[in-house]
């Protein structure tokens, strides 16, 4: 045949560890129909400050596949909530085959076609908490690209027609397709009239949706005559692929012929009619359907001028529980994103009959609602069962109702089909489904009621069970609970929702808690972070003692927001929150960058002309909040003005100490027990914060951090000089000129004036 290649590629991303699902990286793919192949080529590089990272440290990446939907991962070996059923993915793992750069390639086969879902992510990390912009942190980007190779003008079959073939000595296969719609409970593909040297050589296989593989349903002709493979309980509104393969090594041409038969279950004894007036069966939602079945009829595309096609008449034997029965829609009702209530027609409540199965269709939009949780739940009323031992049991599959010719059978599975079950009877009388990341399509309840005996289930007579029937979408599974947020994420045009976890619980759902915080801890931890800011008392009060009322006012807005910060800010349930938490947050922060500028500046001991004017005070808070509202988390945003005020400060002490001729502060007792304990301790602090603070030690490290950096101001925050009552006011010269005092007290930087003799210097 006649392959087109197509190619798609996704922007580089970086990745992250892995915590939840939020933290993965998301890429959506879609592949075509009829496409035999598809390759990922994956490339995967390492940065660090904007060049390669050769010395980044080789971290394995993990890649999940999934059709259909984003793939449901566990990389932490979780708990998932009860009823939750977890559909599987493929995972792979790269490892590093370059310094800096590796690239990974995975294959497959005649894979379905529709949406794809890569899903990428780093492992755990340890937790530690980085501040933004101290070093230059190792970036892994990841970046897929596909490749497919799909198939043009694959030859149609069509029901009750034949095709004749003839394949050449250097052929090993022919393709076909047959679209399979709505209410079609089998599907019949035969080889006719098949001429070789040895015989019938053939292999015949078949699969739904795409090309048949080496594993999928196959039929060696040689050994079955005639050579006909059925398929029971085909997907409804797919294409089936049918591939008639030679055995190796078998010389010569060999020709034969194709046909296949549809059989409609809304009329089990009669074959789908070659020639039908066109009808919309391609089209056609099947959500709806009628008291006995709907009968779909096929119109013929046009055919290949090439081919020979005529109709044959096929015997159809009707086979028990090939009869369908009808199918009730349900109404969609859109209230946000990823919350749909799917309504029954005359229900909630709906009544299964003894004699046949309720069967129900929930359509669910492509791309749309595969981001959510498929919630489904039944509520059995007991008091409709008439003290009979009833059990209602729901099978629910996707693409196609499960019905059985054996009506005892509890299982909903078949060979080719897999679907869920659920159960409800007098002492369970609820059962709840959820499916997280669902296939999208049309998904089929089918309910049935059964009476308990002793040789096991059998049909009831004269029962109907009442069931109440709830189906909807929501974004996650119970709202991620109280330990847990439920997160809208975007990549690209795709939506999905996540829970994010805090408190130490994990899992899917935030139920698992293995490895949660007790209530005492968390109280613990609380009362840690909150009355660690206590320790701004003393220096509160120092300042009040020296005249700092503006620096006392700063240190008390401090301790204030600080403590309600943290009481907000707790991942439990020990939370308060006196305001929004954006504005908890923006005032901390403000306020304990504008303790260290008021404190530094004070240091400084500027001329009081400058003081009084408080220039330096309100261009500090003007800065500050500037720095603070572009990046809160930034370093330098919030280094610098720190930095600032520290320059301020060593050139006023260095302009007193050329002028005085002697080192500022002189004495070394403020040297000895204030500056260089208070320095020492602001040290630490800074150490441990942005060194040693991590997820795990957060509560008492960052408690000890509140201790530290107020236990430094109090030691740096310089005395207040005050006038000696020994003193009387000084003599002032009449005329023109100026007077300039100079207080050699404040001067010196002492502790207590009555320490040294004040001297008053006054020139004009």
């Amino acid at each position: 045949g006649l392959f087109v290649t197509d190619y798609f590629t996704r922007t580089p991303r970086k990745l992250s560890p892995f915590r939840s699902f939020a933290s993965i990286e998301l890429f959506h793919f879609h592949i075509p129909e009829d496409t035999v192949i598809a390759v990922w080529n994956l490339i995967t590089f390492k940065e660090q400050g904007g060049t390669f990272g050769d010395q980044c440290p080789d971290r394995s990446i993990t890649v999940y596949f999934r059709s259909g939907a984003p793939s449901v991962i566990n990389p932490l070996h979780t708990h998932f909530p009860r009823d939750t059923a977890v559909p599987g993915s493929f995972a792979l793992t790269l490892t590093w085959t370059l310094p800096n750069r590796t690239t990974g390639v995975f294959n497959v086969t005649s894979p379905l076609p529709g949406d794809w879902f890569l899903a990428a992510h780093l492992p755990k990390d340890e937790g530690k908490i980085s501040v933004k912009g101290l070093y230059e942190e190792c970036q892994y980007l990841f970046q897929p690209q596909l490749i497919v190779q799909r198939l043009v003008n694959i030859a149609v079959l069509y029901p009750g027609h034949v095709t004749e073939q003839s394949m050449a000595p250097h052929n090993r296969s022919c393709l076909y397709k047959v679209f399979v719609p709505s209410y079609t409970s089998r599907v019949l593909v035969e080889v006719l009239r098949c001429h070789g040297a040895e015989g019938c050589p053939l292999w015949l296989r078949v699969r739904a949706k795409a090309p048949p593989l080496h594993n999928s349903t196959t039929l060696d002709c040689r050994e079955h005559t005639p050579c006909q493979l059925a398929q029971d309980l085909p997907f409804w509104q797919h294409w089936y692929y049918v591939l008639v393969e030679k055995h190796p090594g078998v010389p010569g041409t060999i020709s034969f012929q194709v046909t296949v038969q549809l059989t409609d279950c809304s009329r089990p004894s009669l074959a789908r009619p070659p020639f039908l007036p066109s009808s919309a069966s391609m089209n056609m939602p099947h959500s709806f359907g009628s008291a006995g079945g709907l009968v779909l009829g096929d119109s013929p595309p046009p055919t290949s001028p090439n081919d020979t096609k005529h109709p044959v008449p096929i015997p159809v034997t009707s086979h028990a529980g090939e009869r369908c029965w009808p199918v009730r829609p349900t109404l969609r009702n859109e209230l946000d994103t990823f919350s749909v209530h799917f309504y029954i027609f005359f229900g909630p409540n709906v009544s299964v009959p003894p004699d046949r199965p309720a069967v129900f269709v929930i359509n669910l939009l492509p791309v749309l609602d595969s981001g959510g949780v498929l919630n489904l739940e039944l509520r059995l009323n007991v008091s409709s069962l008439c003290g009979e031992n009833v059990t209602v049991f729901g099978c629910l599959n996707h693409e196609v109702p499960l019905t059985y010719s054996d009506n005892t059978s509890v299982t909903c599975e078949t060979e080719s089909l897999a679907g869920f079950l659920l159960s409800v009877n007098a002492t369970a009388s609820l059962s709840r489904l959820r499916i997280p990341y669902p296939q999208t399509g049309s998904w089929y309840l089918s309910l049935r009621s059964l009476c308990a005996t002793e040789h096991g289930f059998e049909p009831c007579t004269n029962v109907t069970a009442e069931v109440y029937l709830r189906a909807y979408l929501s974004p996650c599974i119970n709202d991620c609970g109280i330990y847990g947020q439920c997160k809208l994420l975007r990549t690209n045009n795709y939506l999905y929702a996540a829970c994010e976890c805090k408190a130490g619980w994990n899992g899917w759902g935030c139920t698992d808690n293995a490895e949660a915080f007790s209530y005492g801890f968390q109280l613990l931890s609380t009362l840690l972070l909150c009355l660690s800011n206590v320790m701004f008392v003393p220096p509160v009060a120092i300042a009040v003692r020296s005249h700092y009322l503006l620096e006392a006012a700063v240190y008390i807005f401090t301790m204030f927001f600080s403590t309600f910060y943290h009481a907000c800010d707790q991942p439990g349930i020990v939370v308060f929150c006196i305001m929004e938490y954006d504005v908890l947050q923006f005032c901390d922060f403000l306020g304990s960058l504008m303790s260290v500028w008021v404190t530094v500046i004070a240091m400084a001991r500027l001329q009081p002309i400058v003081k009084q004017a408080s220039v330096l005070y309100l261009l500090g808070a003007m800065l500050l909040s500037m720095a603070l509202q572009m990046d809160r988390h930034g370093l330098w945003n919030l280094l610098g003005p720190s930095l600032f005020a520290l320059g301020i400060m060593a050139v006023a002490w260095t302009a007193r100490t050329i002028r005085r001729r002697h080192c500022y502060p002189p004495t070394w007792k403020r040297w000895a027990f204030y500056l260089c304990p208070g320095a020492l301790i602001a040290a630490a602090a800074v150490l441990l914060y942005a060194f040693v603070e991590t997820e795990e030690n957060y509560f008492y490290i960052h408690s000890i951090w509140h201790l530290l950096i107020a236990g430094s101001v109090g030691f740096l925050l310089p005395p207040r000089a005050k006038p000696s009552r020994r003193l009387g006011p000084l003599p002032r010269r009449k005329g023109c000129g100026y007077q300039l005092c100079v207080n050699e007290q404040e001067e010196l930087g002492l502790v207590d004036p009555a320490v040294a003799s004040i001297n008053s210097i006054c020139t004009s």
